[in-house]
């Protein structure tokens, strides 16, 4: 009973848990709804709520605003609204930082995310999967004395949450890795456990 207890537990986690993230995601995704006039909701035509309605919503939204920037006219349009919430004052320096954070995150052209390394953390005989995110910038320089890196050390198992390293570029040893199965490695807590194929034949753009 006890093995079938567990293949059961085996077959049955992975897909509450996947149920439960996707649920997570549609619902959070649904509050767009929240924007649309009462006249306008799906109960209004069908009389009840639909799940997911918001998400394709939001997603529509999503791809809608990439279409109409993605020219000279939209991109005028994004400059000149920048230049008005820059002259807000908590707004300015709340929309500046989270502009650049995601600039670097999600620019098809930055470095962050790029190359999954080794370091040793939290002491120097245990190691620990990072992330190289860029160099040190800003007075910082002035402070450090030799070649330093900057890396992020995500936490197991959620990697959305984490440590911010500045360190010397002798001790981050890059691993021949995708970004993807480091991110597998660190979230499955070492349990699933990447083969060892070559960084440039797993993701030949990386090389590029």
């Amino acid at each position: 009973m006890r093995k079938y207890f567990i293949t059961g537990l085996l077959v049955l986690v992975p897909l509450a848990i996947t149920a439960w993230v996707l649920s997570l995601i549609i619902s959070t995704l649904d509050q767009s709804l929240m924007f649309v006039p009462a006249a306008w909701q799906p109960r209004q035509f069908i009389g009840m709520d639909v799940p997911g309605i918001g998400a394709v919503l939001t997603l529509a939204i999503v791809f809608i605003t990439g279409l109409l920037t993605n020219n000279l006219v939209g991109k005028y349009i994004v400059r000149v609204g920048e230049r008005l919430l820059k002259r807000v004052p908590v707004v300015s320096s709340l929309y500046g930082s989270v502009k650049q954070v995601s600039d670097t995150l999600f620019s098809s052209s930055g470095n962050a995310f790029r190359q999954a390394v080794l370091i040793p953390y939290p002491h120097a005989d245990s190691y620990t999967i990072a992330f190289l995110t860029g160099v040190p910038g800003g007075d910082v320089t002035n402070h450090l004395v030799g070649d330093f890196v900057s890396v992020y050390v995500p936490t197991t198992p959620n990697p959305t949450s984490g440590f911010f390293l500045m360190m010397e570029r002798s001790r981050v040893k890059e691993l021949d890795m995708t970004v993807d199965a480091a991110l597998k490695y660190i979230v499955s807590m070492g349990v699933v456990a990447p083969s060892h194929v070559p960084l440039g034949a797993a993701n030949p753009a990386a090389v590029k």
